[in-house]
């Protein structure tokens, strides 16, 4: 049975704060959206150039949520599947690591990936991810892949026909500010912001619930005209 179209894009947690007791919570609420006991989950880790120790790390952390079929999909040097297409689309839940946004497109589209997820998705394969995983499945964001500076990226997949902001928490994070800016200025289209720990669940391309691993957080919609409406988050953890 199909299901519906999901995507979870989620601000991972950078600075967890004292007594924090969940990480990884966010592989947890990609397990549970696929709704199914042992759940196929892949991780792609392009944004870190397939990093040995992130994918280590994250085969860890989902595994410590119950019983799962892992596996992870490396591009660099070249596939370790012989057939992408076939082994993400027979997945319940795609995670996509954090890194660089710019560089996970530009690898994405050299080997299809752009298209083959288009079909996970629309086949009910939910897609997920953190900070560049949440960024690439929207029209845009603002990234600091080419330095930190930070710079506003329009080219993203556009599954969601909305732009994203990751980490957009007030105080002394510049991308709250650099994202709101481009908006303003019609770089970016209006879109999602979420703040630390907060991840925005969309249902095909409505934002369906907001939920975060930390109590107290909110998402924003902002648009052109310096106009931001606060969506507060449900806490969602084991």
């Amino acid at each position: 049975m199909i299901r519906d179209p999901q995507i979870l894009a989620c601000s991972g947690v950078l600075y967890p704060p004292e007594g924090f007791r969940h990480p990884g919570v966010q592989i947890w609420q990609a397990r549970q959206l696929a709704g199914v006991r042992r759940p196929r989950m892949c991780l792609i880790a392009t944004a870190v150039g397939d990093s040995r120790g992130h994918i280590d790390g994250w085969t860890g952390l989902a595994a410590s949520f119950g019983d799962a079929e892992l596996s992870h999909l490396r591009l660099f040097t070249q596939p370790n599947v012989s057939d992408v297409r076939a082994h993400l689309l027979s997945q319940d839940v795609i995670f996509v690591s954090g890194g660089s946004v710019v560089n996970l497109l530009a690898v994405w589209r050299a080997h299809r990936l752009d298209e083959i997820l288009r079909e996970c998705w629309e086949q009910g394969v939910v897609l997920a991810g953190q900070s560049a995983g949440s960024l690439c499945w929207h029209l845009g964001g603002v990234t600091d892949s080419f330095g930190d500076d930070l710079d506003a990226v329009p080219d993203g997949l556009g599954f969601l026909p909305y732009s994203n902001g990751v980490h957009d928490d007030l105080g002394d994070q510049p991308r709250r500010a650099r994202f709101r800016e481009s908006v303003a200025r019609g770089v970016l289209p209006a879109g999602y912001a979420t703040e630390d720990g907060v991840a925005l669940h969309y249902v095909g391309t409505d934002l369906h619930e907001v939920v975060s691993v930390l109590p107290g957080r909110n998402a924003w919609f902002v648009e052109a005209g310096n106009k931001e409406t606060a969506l507060p988050a449900r806490h969602w953890v084991p």
